[in-house]
């Protein structure tokens, strides 16, 4: 099938995924607070990447370091993340979404958008509901709107297991008096930037000078913030298989670097696998990015674009130690991550298909 504007958009998102992919294959953690994360050793620094419902009653979040989340829930069992497992749930769900008959966009492990044209949507999105649990033994909260937007950030009101319909006809309703942040793509740093120029809730947004806000954030998204405020967006379900646009890797240190040698030792080691990484994918690198994460945990982000697309590996390596020369001297360092930026197949900048929260 080919991209093309749906009448209604579905976003399925897998309820608690890594954490019920676990519950699938070990029954007896049902009901149990369940942490999914790093090598699933509490005393080691890693964080959540997921967690049950019964864990997050407890405090327990996504992001929140290991150790804190054991000490929040001292009776949770802890597993260590299987990427693998999750990779084959994931495609199991996907296939089954396909079997429908609709247009599927993957957006990553446990989410999609779905695209429909009848005229019962709320149907459609028991169809979906019925059809995963049926296939994998996994739950799915489905939000239903009029574009991609408004799907999205309807699921939050559906969950865990339901659906909910946003739309225009609905959007200030439910949205106008909620702060931005629980917009699509709106995190702590932008909310923060919006609310100096008194910009709080999605009403607010909404109403906002365009040209104010393109001065802020620059004239494209400075244009999506101004259409999020009236949950304006893309309808268009698109299936084509996803590619990355860079590959990245990161370690947290079990034990601080001290030393400017113990850092570019590491370096050079997040460099080759990065360089295998984007050399596996066959594409040139035209930008690299450096995060630093010093004790106890202030993170700083930079990034620099190279002379010409390249595949060296000395290349890159030349490229993220020039940025770690301007690393802050006498610090000692928790977390180093190395990205690599790939010029894309038909040649032209990579650019996500929608505005998202960017990660390193």
């Amino acid at each position: 099938m080919s991209p093309r504007a749906a009448r209604h958009v579905l976003h399925v998102d897998l309820d608690q995924f890594l954490a019920a992919v676990e519950v699938l294959r070990r029954p007896e953690l049902a009901g149990r607070p369940v942490i999914v994360g790093g090598r699933g050793d509490p005393t080691e620094r890693a964080v959540v990447s997921t967690a049950s419902y019964e864990a997050r009653e407890l405090g327990v979040g996504s992001g929140m370091p290991l150790r804190l989340a054991a000490r929040k829930a001292p009776d949770a069992v802890i597993l260590p993340v299987d990427h693998a497992a999750y990779t084959e749930a994931s495609e199991h769900v996907m296939d089954t979404l396909r079997g429908l008959g609709m247009v599927v966009e993957v957006l990553g492990w446990d989410e999609a958008f779905v695209g429909h044209d009848g005229d019962d949507p709320r149907a459609a999105a028991r169809r979906v509901q019925e059809a995963v649990l049926e296939a994998t033994g996994l739950h799915c909260s489905v939000g239903i709107g009029d574009n991609k937007v408004r799907a999205k950030i309807a699921t939050g009101f559906g969950k865990p297991a339901g659906t909910f319909v946003l739309t225009a006809e609905n959007w200030f309703e439910v949205m106008g008096e909620r702060p931005t942040i629980e917009l699509w793509g709106v995190g702590s740093k932008v909310s923060a930037r919006l609310r100096r120029h008194g910009i709080d809730t999605v009403r607010q947004l909404a109403a906002a000078d365009r040209d104010v806000l393109v001065a802020e954030f620059g004239p494209r998204m400075g244009a999506w913030y101004a259409d999020l405020g009236h949950g304006r967006g893309s309808a268009v379900v698109d299936d084509t298989p996803w590619v990355a646009r860079g590959r990245g890797r990161e370690t947290t240190f079990q034990r601080n670097l001290v030393s400017p040698q113990e850092v570019e030792a590491a370096l050079h080691e997040l460099v080759a696998q990065v360089h295998a990484d984007t050399e596996a994918e066959g594409r040139p690198v035209f930008r690299v990015a450096l995060k630093v994460r010093y004790a106890p945990f202030f993170t700083r982000t930079r990034s620099r674009k190279l002379p010409a697309p390249t595949r060296s590996l000395a290349d890159l390596t030349s490229a993220i130690l020039a940025l770690a020369a301007d690393l802050e001297s006498g610090r000692e360092v928790r977390l180093l991550g190395v990205r690599a930026e790939m010029v894309m197949p038909d040649g032209g900048d990579p650019q996500e298909r929608t505005p998202v929260r960017g990660r390193i």
